[in-house]
């Protein structure tokens, strides 16, 4: 790219690749800068265990993969492989016992025996619906839903789920500890608003679309986008790190896929001191710290049928994974931590050598631990698959100070981007029906930081990128991502 390029776009993770193809779709010249080697962000995979085992450095597994209106507008699942695994997630208990979410609803119902009606009367109407689930999930807070009745289906089961009421519906241990396997994905306490709609609409995806694993690693699926954006005329500078919108060209229009605090400190003076002291009072939430395992074969667990299941939630039931959570959130380290695993080699052999397998784990710890979590993860695995630590042939681990490093956007290994609760979900960064945008003209913030908030969607940088097109090039109709 010769000349001066319409768009710029600060970060190449998901949400910035994202951006950057609409912008290009659009008929924009469209110019990436991002500040590693490589891009991906939180979507990158690598051989960092041993030869011939390619690891998922930071997300596995991807509800949104086929749920994401992004996603669904690009093709994504026609561009690579995705594979939906039978199981989308198991939840073993001490004994051998285990919740299994097979992607049929039915059929996970009568694995729970006399929860199964209560568990189709909960999630079978949302998993009917997923599609719709994932449509108001996938957008601002503020927001008239388009679809009402399921919106209010949802917040109904949120109010329930979010609140002491939570076990009501339930007679036995199985059911409840699925539910809170999912909430705690959102890294907060529990029960809640935030951790309830965690789990209602990723359990709804679960049922009505699967977990899809992309074949390949996560790498599969922002090297997709790349190339969806080379093909419409863009450019990605790697090793580019912007500590300053005055590094950039004058173009109409900047995108930055960085935090609120990044925003502050690159944009400096060109936003109002009240507009950077907002954004320096976002809230941090707490952390994740991760360990990749080689394995010489598949996790022996006691239940069989977790054998198939693309993702895990380890910590036992659904009081022990709360005072996990909670502990976490008073800035302490769980003795029995929350563990979420993904096995994506059960559906993807491409990932490590013949009989041989990967595992992706991680667990929650206070925000800034340098903690190294391998030995608290391993003791969690084998209390449910005992002999798990002799298959071990190598690891990797990250503490929470440690992922930082790998990405700023996680700081003190926040993987949110951004405290995920209530309150932080209607006003992320600010509470405004326009929060990608900033007081700044054509800048815009397009991270996970802005609605609809974590997880690899590219939502937030589609919805900052057609706000640009509409008011700083005059195009008002989203452009064909097909």
């Amino acid at each position: 790219m010769n000349s001066t390029p319409d768009a710029i776009v600060v970060g190449a993770g998901p949400n910035g690749l994202a951006a950057a193809v609409t912008l290009a779709r659009a008929g924009l010249s469209v110019q990436v800068h991002e500040r590693d080697s490589t891009i991906g962000g939180g979507a990158r995979s690598a051989e960092v265990t041993l030869p011939g085992f390619l690891h998922d450095l930071c997300s596995a597994v991807h509800p949104m993969a086929l749920a994401s209106g992004f996603f669904r507008s690009f093709g994504l699942e026609r561009r690579i492989e995705l594979v939906v695994p039978e199981v989308s997630y198991g939840h073993p208990l001490d004994g051998g016992e285990a919740g299994i979410a097979f992607r049929d609803i039915r059929r996970t119902a009568e694995h729970l025996g006399a929860d199964g009606p209560a568990w189709m009367r909960l999630m079978g109407p949302l998993a009917e619906e997923a599609d719709r689930v994932a449509q108001f999930a996938g957008s601002p807070l503020l927001r008239i839903p388009a679809h009402p009745l399921v919106a209010a289906r949802f917040g109904l089961r949120a109010l329930e789920q979010g609140s002491p009421l939570w076990n009501a519906r339930f007679r036995g241990e199985v059911a409840p500890a699925m539910l809170t396997g999912v909430a705690a994905h959102s890294i907060l306490p529990m029960p809640g608003l935030a951790t309830a709609g965690a789990a209602l609409s990723l359990g709804a995806y679960a049922h009505g679309r699967g977990w899809p694993i992309p074949i390949g690693g996560s790498q599969a699926i922002v090297d997709a986008m790349a190339a969806d954006l080379l093909a419409h005329g863009g450019e990605i500078v790697t090793d580019s790190e912007v500590t300053s919108l005055d590094e950039l060209l004058a173009a109409r229009a900047v995108l930055l896929d960085v935090t609120p605090r990044a925003l502050a400190r690159i944009a400096g003076d060109r936003l109002p001191a009240r507009f950077r002291a907002r954004l320096e009072r976002f809230r941090y939430g707490n952390a994740a710290a991760k360990v990749d395992f080689a394995l010489d074969g598949p996790v022996p667990w006691t239940n069989e049928l977790l054998r198939q299941a693309g993702t895990v939630h380890v910590g036992g039931t659904r009081a022990e994974i709360a005072a996990a959570e909670r502990a976490v959130a008073e800035g302490r380290h769980a003795e029995s931590p929350y563990v979420l695993a993904a096995q994506p080699s059960i559906a993807d052999p491409t990932r490590a050598p013949e009989g041989k397998h990967v595992l992706w784990t991680y667990t929650h710890v206070p925000r800034g631990s340098t903690v190294d979590p391998t030995e608290a993860i391993t003791r969690q695995i084998e209390r449910f698959a005992p002999g798990f630590r002799d298959l071990v042939l190598a690891s990797s681990a990250r503490s929470a100070v440690q992922l930082e490093s790998y990405d700023p956007n996680y700081i003190g290994g926040d993987i949110a981007a951004g405290a995920a609760d209530f309150v932080q979900l209607a006003a992320r960064p600010r509470l405004s029906l326009n929060p990608w945008a900033t007081p700044a003209k054509g800048v815009y913030l397009c991270s996970s930081s802005t609605p609809p908030g974590p997880g690899v969607h590219g939502l937030a940088g589609w919805y900052a990128a057609r706000r640009s097109l509409a008011a700083d090039f005059g195009i008002d109709s989203p452009p064909s991502l097909r």
